[in-house]
């Protein structure tokens, strides 16, 4: 049965390398590396986009909430992943793209000041590397359920596939390679929606889901102040993102840049459902079971043959390491950009080499840190919280902002991030303060970081402008 997987995998990942490297161009700026020379169309935008923002949770860990809780697991990823591409596509796309900034921390500097853009970009790459994180967690444990391999082994090695081709060619080695995985992981999805569907109708999982006493199992609302932090967690968090940033600069025009996100939301939506679906139609798989692996996986082992069996285990690889290369990339852009080029001037005279180093820099951080973790959506959950209570305030504001406002930016970021970080250091046991964890933490950190911008936005309001 392993032999099956080793082949699958091997050409799989010929196939990503052959895609990411073999379509690179060759590149002399940041732009060329992080922003494909900005030409990205609405179809590339929108291949890419979707396969970034369906991950590991959208396969792993919603398909085993839907198995547990029915149609309210929609509001752990589906909900806020389809309502943060709206946003971004109807309000965010236009304003920023109109501004003249390449990263976020640009625009920061601009409303805020170096110190605040500073602090910022630290928030950012350490944002990115831990969402990195929490795919690798998904990937090792993945990967080791059907080779064989150790935890460490797996990580390992879906991380250096990841690496050897974002290193070679940066955002447009990325994009081609989530197009191919966008086709891999939604053949997967369908063909196993289908194929669960006609185990059993949908009246017949309800009579079961009552007699195993799981209440409110076609309730969406069910366990709602939960579910509601969690989505909105990740709406916050994902609604100012640097990964939507990033593709939104590197469109041809706005245009490009609203339709491929609308028709990522559409997908999205799409995707969820069958997500969603999948675990209610396996209830009558495994009501007399208790998993040892998730769902999707004992599917694989369990319950399909050969074909359907190989083609799922790639569908799930492709959603985790969609995700995964598109957060060392743009957590490799902050570093460059907003850390390198800023304190080393002379990184300018190398971008691409210096881009380069920051890839790997970036990917060997979100391996260390997916050594600590082990579970996919804390670890997600731990990666949201940290733009969600420290960035999103300041970071929503200075787009539409018209003045410098310092004071403003700094004590939301210090008192957000402040929070955020000290919860953070609590998850991991190396500084238990006994804060609400995630994500009952996120209206305190969130709350922190309104009350720092409302008392700097005083301050700044005070201050006699400069003649």
């Amino acid at each position: 049965m392993k032999s099956q997987f080793f082949v699958f995998l091997f050409a799989y990942f010929a196939l990503i390398l052959l895609a990411g490297i073999g379509f690179s161009r060759r590149m002399k700026s940041l732009e060329d590396f992080f922003l494909a020379s900005r030409k990205l169309s609405a179809g590339l935008i929108y291949l890419s986009l979707t396969a970034a923002w369906f991950g590991a949770t959208s396969i792993l860990v919603s398909t085993d909430e839907a198995l547990k809780s029915g149609i309210s697991s929609f509001w752990l990823v589906g909900l806020p992943a389809v309502a943060t591409v709206l946003i971004l596509a109807v309000f965010l796309a236009k304003p920023l793209y109109r501004l003249s900034v390449m990263t976020l921390p640009d625009l920061v500097e601009l409303r805020y000041g170096r110190a605040v853009r500073h602090l910022s970009s630290i928030l950012i790459i350490w944002y990115m590397a831990v969402l990195a994180a929490s795919q690798m967690v998904a990937l090792g444990n993945f990967l080791g359920t059907f080779l064989g391999f150790s935890y460490f082994g797996s990580l390992a090695l879906g991380t250096a596939v990841v690496l050897l081709y974002s290193v070679f060619g940066g955002l447009r080695s990325v994009v081609v390679t989530d197009c191919v995985q966008f086709f891999l992981l939604t053949a997967g999805m369908i063909g196993l929606c289908l194929f669960l569907a006609g185990r059993a109708s949908l009246s017949e999982i309800s009579f079961l889901a009552a007699g195993l006493g799981k209440r409110g199992y076609f309730d969406f609302f069910h366990n709602i102040n939960e579910n509601f932090l969690i989505a909105l967690s990740f709406t916050l968090a994902w609604t100012i993102s640097p990964i939507a940033l990033q593709r939104i600069q590197a469109a041809r025009d706005v245009r490009e840049a609203r339709k491929g996100l609308s028709a990522t939301a559409a997908t999205l939506f799409l995707l969820y459902g069958f997500v969603v679906l999948i675990g209610i139609f396996s209830l009558p798989l495994f009501s007399r079971q208790a998993l040892a692996r998730p769902l999707v996986s004992e599917i694989i082992l369990s319950k399909v043959g050969a074909l359907l069996g190989g083609i799922l285990f790639i569908a799930v690889a492709s959603a985790i390491l969609s995700t995964m290369d598109t957060a060392i990339n743009t957590g490799a852009l902050a570093l460059t950009r907003d850390f390198y080029q800023q304190f080393f001037p002379s990184a300018k005279e190398r971008p691409v080499l210096v881009s380069r180093l920051a890839t790997v820099f970036v990917g060997a951080s979100a391996f260390l840190i997916a050594t600590r973790f082990q579970s996919i959506l804390k670890t997600i959950g731990l990666s949201s919280e940290i733009l969600a209570e420290g960035f999103f305030v300041p970071g929503l504001a200075m787009i539409f902002l018209k003045r410098p406002l310092p004071s403003a930016g700094l004590l939301s970021l210090c008192l957000g991030g402040g929070f955020a970080v000290l919860s953070f250091l609590g998850a991991i046991n190396i500084l238990p303060l006994g804060l609400p964890a995630w994500p009952f933490s996120v209206p305190y950190g969130l709350s922190l970081s309104l009350f720092g911008f409302v008392v700097g936005l005083v301050i700044d309001l005070k201050k006699k402008p400069r003649s």
